[in-house]
């Protein structure tokens, strides 16, 4: 390989600190402007450091760090590297650093003798590198936030000779220049020339913090797309072993990766011929066409692809050229509507046509049309005709989302609004969730007014009904019975409270469990929160119950509890109680696992002396969650939102870090701790082997509707979830990446043994369990 042979990286690869050099002060300290009392405050045996912070999107991230002690000289320097606890794939176009000199000469009392700013990334989204020269604000301590007070750069309307040369010595140190050294000794002597001509012009007012950011790694920069996702380009010559090690190409390998500028531009020679290839005439020449053996291949391919993966050029132009021969495969709709250009009439029309012709799609390909990639409301309104077939069991397993595609339509009144009101006061449980699920969006600044128009269109419907006398499932049940339906089970009406059966939990948020009376005469319980965000719990809770629902429909009952959650706002909501016990108390009461079932199963014949029934019900329910949530990629699992029940299920609670985040270093790939491992005998024992067969049938299974599931992530883009909210495309890229779909069944079931292996044998969340328990002893 030669020198100028380039790479990209990802910055998600990019798992290093941020490093820059703090070098030297320049200036006079004693400022001329001052008065000669306050040119006393500096003594010549000051000693100065340098307190740096890290600001992203004007909020501190991370620890300060501050550099060694400096005496003052002329300049005073430290030539110190500072290493950060954030990353360079932690980093966003409005990171900045926050750079305060503070002087310790004087007892117990710090001075600021000035801050600055440094923006990391310049205006066009590409990471600064090569010295910093930045103006102090003398007094002031840098401010971090987005519109700085402090900002290191000198004004426009300052810069002058000097700043032009410093520039130019910028790109000459970084390579840009070329290098002549009896030329370049000339040129920095006349440099010195000027700069003390300036500072002569200046008086020496100005102090200067001279920082170099040159990744310490390699001369690279970081370029913002405009998707948000940050790519490094390196050259090849001088990257790190490390990073080489991480790179998709070895650097033996002749293939080499070169950066194309025009990469992402529309070249108009063929957007004249993609017009030509779309024209009305040429649909009768491609109405007849049939597609070779590789493009059939081909074709196959693309359609297999997972609903987030975009489309080539290449493979646009294939699906749309073969478009009529597709139309009896149903799942070639979705990805031939993504190669339609919505803006040319005539190709818009021309696909509109073709997709009321199309064979049926089925639900999730519905789905898929109503996620904002898909703005014709043409295609949309299709998209409800599919709806409609759904019945009102299926339909309630995604409400959820439906009412989030509302976001995505182009106007308040759309037909899916229309659809889900229709659908809702014909059914009483439909009208009571889609009540609560537009209830919550209100408070949603950005689409109040959507949101009000809709829920006004709801009671409109309702009302009609009372007037007009019907006495149907609705009119009966809401406005004619005494009893309130339960908000998280429209099925069972109250009458009333219990006092002496509802108590207040030993938590920081203390919330309720509500006892109620129903009306058959029966008792229901219940938790209500209040200052919590039960919103993620209410979609985590959605998804185990849709996948629950999967595995039964092909008759693989895993015992799951799938508990009703329910916010009835941002900041509140009810949770179903289900008797139960954490593992941590039921092994601190009991000791094992096992010890405590044999109280509720005991059975001398029976494994373990329990009945099989009920420890295949624990078998099956382990293996179940494992999945479910490895897939979903629940985090800060630990031994308290674990629960047991009395017929052996076991479940999870407490979903605040979902989709790989977790509070914890080095978390396993799935809660699988050596407990629950000896409750099915060990790892030798057929339980164990019926746990692991349980788990990959279950993730195989679930893995062929990765498309339902993705497509329904998808629509939660915007539900300001905050796992998802903070960048949705990354979420549902490591969604996807937990389906695997690049495997076969096979070695789908290989790859999950190995990950069943790798957590039973993790010896860190061990410790981290043991810190755990510790921590909630002393609580």
């Amino acid at each position: 390989m030669t020198g100028n042979e380039f790479r990209f990286f990802l910055s998600c690869d990019i798992n290093l600190p941020v490093t820059f050099r703090v070098e030297a002060l320049e200036g006079d300290l004693q400022d001329p402007s001052n008065s000669v009392e306050d040119s006393k405050n500096w003594s010549p045996t000051s000693e100065l450091y340098v307190e740096c912070a890290l600001y992203i999107d004007g909020v501190l991230f991370g620890l300060t760090t501050r550099t060694r002690l400096a005496a003052i000289e002329k300049p005073c320097r430290w030539n110190e590297l500072v290493t950060l606890s954030a990353k360079y794939r932690d980093l966003t176009a409005n990171a900045q650093l926050a750079l305060t000199v503070w002087d310790v000469s004087r007892p117990r009392q710090e001075v600021a003798v000035g801050g600055a700013t440094l923006r990391l990334f310049n205006s066009k989204k590409q990471l600064k590198t090569g010295k910093q020269k930045l103006r102090l604000w003398r007094g002031c301590v840098g401010d971090g936030a987005i519109a700085t007070s402090t900002p290191g750069k000198v004004p426009k309307t300052e810069r002058g000779e000097l700043e032009r040369l410093e520039k130019l010595l910028n790109k000459y140190e970084r390579g840009q220049l070329e290098h002549i050294p009896w030329l370049d000794k000339l040129t920095m002597k006349a440099m010195e020339l000027v700069k003390e001509e300036e500072s002569k012009r200046s008086g020496g007012t100005h102090l200067h913090l001279i920082v170099d950011l040159p990744l310490s790694l390699v001369d690279s920069w970081l370029e913002i797309s405009s998707g948000g996702e940050t790519k490094l380009f390196e050259p090849i010559q001088e990257l790190g072993a490390h990073l080489l090690m991480q790179s998709p190409i070895s650097p033996c390998n002749e293939l080499v990766v070169v950066w194309d500028p025009e990469v992402g531009r529309q070249n108009p020679c063929e957007n004249k011929q993609l017009k030509l290839a779309r024209s009305v005439t040429r649909g009768m020449i491609d109405r007849d066409m049939k597609p070779s053996a590789n493009e059939r291949k081909e074709i196959q391919k693309i359609l297999k692809y997972p609903p987030t993966r975009n489309l080539s050029g290449e493979e646009r132009q294939l699906l749309w050229k073969f478009r009529f021969s597709l139309m009896s495969e149903r799942r070639a709709l979705t990805k031939f509507l993504r190669c339609v250009d919505w803006s040319d009439a005539q190709e818009a029309k021309q696909a509109v046509d073709l997709m009321r012709r199309w064979a049926k799609i089925d639900i999730a390909d519905a789905l898929e049309l109503l996620s904002p990639l898909f703005e014709s409301e043409e295609v949309r309104a299709y998209a409800v005709t599919v709806l409609e077939r759904a019945e009102d069991e299926e339909l309630h397993c995604y409400l959820l989302q439906l009412v989030q595609a509302l976001r995505f339509e182009r106007s308040d009144k759309s037909r899916l609004a229309f659809f889900l009101v229709l659908r809702a006061v014909q059914n009483f449980d439909l009208a009571s969730f889609l009540r609560w699920y537009i209830t919550v969006e209100l408070s949603d600044p950005s689409y109040a007014k959507r949101f009000y128009s809709i829920y006004e269109i709801f009671e409109d419907s309702m009302m009609k009904i009372t007037v007009n006398g019907r006495e149907d499932c609705v009119g009966e049940k809401m406005w004619q019975s005494l009893p309130i339906p339960l908000p998280l089970d429209p099925t069972i009406l109250i009458t009333g409270i219990i006092p002496g059966e509802s108590s207040i939990f030993k938590s920081a948020l203390h919330p309720l469990r509500l006892t109620f009376r129903t009306g058959g005469g029966a008792k229901c319980k219940v938790i209500f929160k209040k200052g919590d965000d039960l919103r993620q719990d209410q979609l985590v809770v959605q998804l185990v119950s849709l996948m629950d629902r999967l595995l039964k429909s092909v008759n693989l009952d895993l015992h799951l509890t799938p508990y009703r959650v329910l916010a009835t706002a941002q900041d509140e909501g009810l949770v179903e109680f289900i008797p139960s016990k954490s593992l941590a108390q039921v092994l601190s009461e009991h000791k094992t696992i096992v010890g405590y079932l044999q109280q509720f199963h005991p059975d001398e014949a029976g494994p373990f002396g329990i009945s099989a029934t009920c420890l295949e019900t624990f078998v099956k329910s382990c293996a179940g969650y494992c999945v479910i949530m490895y897939i979903l990629g629940v985090g800060d699992r630990h031994l308290d939102n674990l629960l047991l029940r009395d017929d052996g299920r076991l479940f999870h609670v407490d979903f605040g870090f979902i989709l790989g985040r977790d509070p914890k270093p080095f978390p396993p790939p799935m809660k699988l701790c050596k407990e629950m491992v000896e409750a099915m005998g060990g790892a030798e024992s057929q339980h164990y082997g019926r746990f692991k067969s349980y788990c990959c049938e279950a993730y195989n299974i679930l893995r062929k509707s990765s498309n339902l599931i993705l497509n329904l992530f998808h629509l939660m883009a915007g539900a300001n979830i905050p796992d998802i909210a903070s960048d949705p495309e990354k979420g549902i890229l490591k969604l996807q990446e937990k389906f695997r779909l690049d495997l076969d069944d096979e070695e789908a079931v290989q790859f999950f043994q190995s990950l069943i292996n790798d957590s039973v044998s993790a010896l860190f969340p061990q410790m981290v369990e043991t810190i755990h328990r510790w921590a909630q002893y002393w609580r």
